[in-house]
Formats: structure tokens, C-alpha cells, sequence
């Protein structure tokens, strides 16, 4: 909303004292609604400036006066920028509350929570994912649930967060829901990040996290051997929607596409990489950065495969992918049919890719992270972590050399 300013200053002359003096009252108008209030000054009438709106005269009385006066000015307009500015709500009643300490604005943490909410998903597909903004809605139901349950309130003021207040909602994450450490670090760093929106705004002074560090533990991630990929990969399945959940896994165990880049994906999406053959080239839906994956054999038969699916043509899909939940649901059916004793899900074929399909077969982990997309080295190194058995070959060619040389 546009606010316009005015302020005028201007002496009572209904209200002249014995001693032939009258107040000097401020006027101020914000879109035609005004407040007017004393500025604590009296002035003989004679001496009043209407068109400067100031004192007449030089003397040091008179400068002290106006001065005082250009001083409540700024002040007013200082304040009406710093709101308009935060895209705060402005009214000639709250700058004279300003002008006077009357006026303390107070925020509270749901409804700054849900503000943030609105922008995110402003920006959803340029600078947010729809998985991040579903995850910061969460965290907010969650915050809702906490706040009824330990302070038995629906709101809390920005300014009573403290570092308890933090630990008391990671235990209750921890003991309500039962979920993993970096799934709480992960709702913590969201309200981190809306808390640090705040500071920004001038919500808050200080950060209730500054003593409080979001830690995540790295722990090796799942994938599927040689052996178990081939199971499923030797395997025929007479059920069709089996058939295809396998497909569309064996895609993902081959190229390293999340989930929702997979979905995402048509075969607009397959182009001619630097080297004329075929390629996958996107941009990631959660993090926006540019992927490039060159297609190995297994993936592009799987592409000729569905190449005149009906299906697929009709939705414009390059392979027929359903819900991620469905998928996940029925890959538990092929885990059992292949009796791979690993819980089996799309994203386990992200790290298959990583580790059984690239690292291990000696692909550099520079080339690796490039192909998935991350952002740091330091995400992919954690799936070099368990590639054991790349080390333990490594190492036998080491042993072997060594053998010969002194052999030799």
C-alpha cells in the first residue's frame, strides 16, 4: 500500500496563556487521517512563521526552538521510511506512538512463519522446490502443535525465543514424531532461516540460535550391489505395473534422476551432448543447478522401450512414473519377489548410481557429483565412504605392484 506523509506545525492561539503564549501543536497526516499532539514549546503568536512554519528571528532562543521542531520532523519521517521500507502498517496514530515510546510493535512466530510461507511460494520453481515449501509447511504444523502442547498457546512473541525454547521443540520433534537427527536439524534449520528473516525485517534484536548450532551426522547411504542390481534386473516380472516400477527404478539406478527431476523429465528433455550421443541435461528442481549425465546403454534401452508407450505419449512423459509413494510401495513387492534383503525406494537408486554404477567402476568423484548435480563436493564424498569395495580392489592392484616390484 502507498502511504503519503504530511506534517505541519502551527500555534493554538485558542489556547494563549497569561502570559500572551500559545502552544505549538504537530499535525500529522498519513493519507488524509491525521493525529495532532503538543510539541511541548510555546511561542508568542506575533512571532509564528505560517509559510516556514518555524519561529521568525535569530536569536539563540528562537534557534533552539526550531530546532527542536526540525528535530521532531526527522524523526517522524525517520520512522514513516523505516516502516514503509519493512512494509509494516503506518497510520498517523502509530508514528505519533513512535514519536512519543508509546508505540512497540510485537511479532509473534506463527504469523512471521506464515508470511515467509506466502513469499516461498511466490517463488516456487525459480528458487524453491515444491518438496522445500511442503517441508517449511510442515515445520510450521508442527511449531502449531508444540506451542499448544508445552506453552498451551497457539502464538509466541518473536521476543521471548530463547535457546530453551529451541531445545524444548527439538525434543519434542524427537519424542512426538520419532524422527531422525538431520530430519529435526532439518526443521530447525527452517525455523533458523524464517527466525534470520526476522532479524532482517527488524522484527527481532537478537538470535535465539546464536548458542545453538544445527549439527547433521553423516551416515553411509544405502544402495544395491552388482549382484542385488542384477537380480532385479534378470529378473521377469509377469505383473505389468511390476514391469514397469522395475523400468523406471533401473532408469534411476543408471542416470542418478531424484525423484522429482525423474517426474519432471520428457523427451524433450533427452538432447545431443558434446560428444553427438545422447545425454540428459537439466536443470535440478531442488537446487536449480545444472546436470549433465551422459546415457549409458541400460537406460537409453529402457528409453527405446517406452519410446510409443501410449501412456507416456499422452502425458508427454518419457517413462510412465507414477507417485513416488506408489512406486516406493511396489518396489517393496520386487524386494521381496528378488528376496534383496535392503528396504528398496526410488531414492536408493540415486545411490546406486553414485556408488555401484560410478564410483566403484572408478568414475572420479568430481565427474560423479557433476552428474548428480550437487552443490559441494563434501555430498558426494559421503557416498565415496562406502565404497568399499573399490577400495579393497584399489588396493589389491597396490599389493600386486608392490609384489612384482620386489619381485622384480
Amino acid at each position: 500500500m502507498k502511504y503519503d506523509l504530511s506534517i505541519l506545525f502551527y500555534p493554538k492561539k485558542s489556547q494563549e496563556d497569561k502570559k500572551g503564549l500559545v502552544p505549538i501543536y504537530m499535525r500529522i497526516t498519513i493519507n488524509g487521517a491525521r493525529t495532532e499532539l503538543s510539541t511541548n514549546r510555546k511561542i508568542e503568536f506575533l512571532k509564528w512563521d505560517t509559510n516556514s512554519q518555524r519561529a521568525k528571528g535569530r536569536s539563540e532562543e528562537v534557534r533552539a526552538l526550531n530546532n527542536h521542531l526540525d528535530n521532531l520532523e526527522n524523526h517522524i519521517k525517520h520512522d514513516f521510511n523505516s516502516l514503509n521500507e519493512k512494509d509494516a502498517e503506518i497510520s498517523s496514530e502509530i508514528l505519533r506512538d513512535m514519536l512519543i515510546g508509546k508505540h512497540q510493535k510485537s511479532y509473534s512466530l506463527v504469523t512471521v512463519f506464515e508470511t515467509n510461507n506466502k513469499l516461498i511460494e511466490l517463488e516456487k520453481g525459480e528458487k524453491y522446490s515444491r518438496s522445500t515449501i511442503d517441508q517449511y509447511k510442515t515445520t510450521l504444523e508442527r511449531i502449531k502443535l508444540f506451542l499448544q502442547q508445552e506453552y498451551d498457546c497457539d502464538e509466541i512473541e518473536l521476543s521471548k525465543l530463547d535457546v530453551l525454547f529451541i531445545r524444548k521443540f527439538e525434543i519434542f520433534l524427537k519424542t512426538k514424531y520419532a524422527i531422525a537427527h538431520n530430519t529435526i536439524m532439518k526443521h530447525l534449520k527452517q525455523v533458523k532461516k524464517v527466525i534470520h528473516f526476522c532479524m532482517q525485517m527488524g522484527y527481532l534484536d537478537k538470535d535465539p540460535f546464536l548458542q545453538h548450532k544445527t549439527t547433521f551426522k553423516q551416515f553411509s547411504r544405502g544402495y544395491l550391489t552388482q549382484d542385488e542390481l542384477n537380480k532385479i534386473e534378470n529378473h521377469t516380472f509377469r505383473l505389468i505395473r511390476l514391469d514397469r516400477v522395475k523400468d523406471v527404478f533401473l532408469f534411476v539406478c543408471y542416470t542418478g534422476l531424484s525423484y522429482s527431476d525423474l517426474f519432471q523429465l520428457t523427451p524433450e528433455g533427452i538432447t545431443k551432448g558434446i560428444d553427438g550421443k545422447n545425454w540428459v541435461i537439466y536443470e535440478r528442481e531442488k537446487s536449480g543447478v545444472r546436470a549433465s549425465i551422459p546415457i549409458l546403454p541400460p537406460a537409453q534401452a529402457i528409453i527405446d522401450k517406452y519410446k510409443n508407450d501410449p501412456e507416456c505419449l499422452v502425458e508427454n512423459k518419457l517413462l510412465p512414473v507414477i507417485s513416488n509413494q506408489k512406486l516406493n510401495t511396489y518396489l517393496s513387492e520386487i524386494e521381496e519377489v528378488c528376496e534383496i534383503n535392503k528396504h528398496i525406494t526410488m531414492h536408493l537408486g540415486r545411490h546406486t548410481f553414485a556408488t555401484t554404477v560410478t564410483l566403484t567402476n572408478g568414475v572420479p568423484i568430481e565427474t560423479v557429483s557433476k552428474m548428480l548435480g550437487h552443490t559441494s563436493l563434501k555430498t558426494t564424498q559421503i557416498y565415496s565412504k562406502v565404497v568399499d569395495i573399490k577400495i579393497s580392489n584399489d588396493m589389491d592392484k597396490l599389493k600386486e605392484k608392490l609384489f612384482n616390484r620386489k619381485v622384480g
